[in-house]
């Protein structure tokens, strides 16, 4: 069973950081493309970072130069650090695995949210 289970999510002030962690299991984790995509209410889900099995990462336009994404195949974990946010950062965030060779292999963490207010 595959399982992606974020954590790192709460309440921070404008201007802080934040680092949200993501543990897979039931994959073969270094075969799998990893991203955070985010959801605010209203608004359609958006990509935020990718980072493939191999090859360069991707940001959204929006925090680019704010985050960095990272993982770590020996322990089976994507992370996301985001510092200087914003209200407008504020959404459930969501851990993504897709398989790098068979596309329909994708899976989706169950989410944690992330609010940006002083």
């Amino acid at each position: 069973q595959v399982q992606l289970v974020e954590s790192g999510g709460g309440l921070v002030q404008p201007g802080g950081s934040l680092r949200l962690s993501c543990a897979a299991s039931g994959i073969s984790f270094s075969l799998y493309d990893m991203g955070w995509y985010r959801q605010a209410p209203g608004n359609e889900r958006e990509l935020v970072a990718t980072i493939p099995s191999g090859g360069s990462t991707n940001y959204a336009d929006s925090v680019k130069g704010r985050s960095t994404i990272s993982r770590d195949n020996a322990k089976n974990t994507v992370s996301l650090q985001m510092t200087s946010l914003k209200p407008a950062d504020t959404a459930v965030y969501y851990c993504n695995a897709v398989n790098g060779r068979w596309r329909r292999l994708n899976y989706w963490g169950q989410g944690t949210q992330v609010t940006v207010s002083s």
